[in-house]
């Protein structure tokens, strides 16, 4: 009987063991769920809370703030320095066009070698413009031909034209005073400087024969009258 008791309390004892161990083990695991759930929950509100920092130091609102403002800015720009440039511009001074030139030629001669023939141009245009370099020329001979007149060594000059001033280049030849001259020159075909568009002059009445042939005649550059 006694060797029952003993052996029917050890049974119980085992057993209220295993369900003290079990107890605990599941204890265990419930502190290790809710500890687990703990460190979780601080680790997603860091991590939200870094997200919105971000969000806020670089987001759409302050992006494109950011560039609205530079846009804003640079659109304020191009267009005040489009104003300006267009200021700027009307301030430079453009080359003058032939139909706002009123262009006449004359013999200028100084001697009885040298021939020489004064272009003047004059700005019968509203606003300031600029003549500056060699004019084209050719001249054209009573048998139909046409030659183009080469320059003369010399440096243009600044030749700017406010409305009604004047600008003249020069045309120079040696003389025939010979009577053979091998030319019979009828008009002179003038460009001006930075232009297209030419005009027909008549060769200056008085003006003196050209020696040779038209080879050796020069044109020099414009100059302020």
């Amino acid at each position: 009987m006694k060797t029952t008791r003993i052996t029917a309390l050890a049974a119980i004892g085992l057993v209220a063991g295993l369900s003290l161990t079990a107890c605990g083990n599941d204890s265990g695991k419930d502190t290790s769920a809710k500890g687990s759930s703990a460190s979780s929950a601080p680790t997603e509100s860091a991590s939200s809370s870094a997200s919105s920092a971000s969000g806020g130091g670089s987001g759409s609102g302050g992006s494109t703030g950011g560039r609205s403002a530079s846009s804003a800015g640079g659109s304020g720009k191009a267009g005040s320095g489009s104003t300006g440039g267009g200021t700027a511009t009307s301030g430079k001074v453009t080359f003058c066009r032939t139909a706002d030139l009123a262009i006449d030629a004359v013999d200028a001669s100084p001697d009885k070698t040298s021939g020489r023939i004064d272009v003047t141009m004059v700005n019968r245009g509203s606003t300031t413009c600029s003549a500056t370099g060699f004019p084209g020329v050719d001249i054209k001979d009573a048998d139909h031909t046409s030659s183009p007149v080469d320059r003369g060594p010399a440096q243009p000059r600044i030749t700017v034209l406010k409305p009604g001033a004047a600008a003249v280049f020069d045309i120079a030849y040696d003389i025939d005073s010979s009577g053979k001259s091998l030319t019979s020159p009828t008009d002179i075909l003038v460009t001006p400087p930075n232009e297209t568009h030419t005009v027909d002059l008549k060769w200056p009445a008085g003006a003196k024969p050209v020696k040779g042939s038209y080879v050796g005649v020069q044109v020099y550059p414009t100059h302020n009258k």
